[in-house]
């Protein structure tokens, strides 16, 4: 019997206008690229770690 893997969803809620161009990828890499939208990511530690580095860009839903 094996569970699902455990998921974050994530919302973006500023914009990457005038952000790093690392940053900008990272929330490329997390699946957003607009303000509101809404990616859902397997939680992982590489997953967290580019939460953290875009943790004022982003709003964690659920999953944390």
């Amino acid at each position: 019997m094996s569970t699902a893997p455990k998921m974050i969803t994530l919302e973006q809620t500023v914009s990457a206008i005038g952000r790093r161009l690392d940053q900008r990828q990272t929330l490329v890499g997390l699946g957003l690229n607009k303000i509101g939208r809404r990616s859902a990511v397997l939680d992982t530690p590489a997953a967290r770690g580019m939460i953290a580095k875009v943790a004022h860009l982003v709003r964690v839903i659920d999953g944390m």
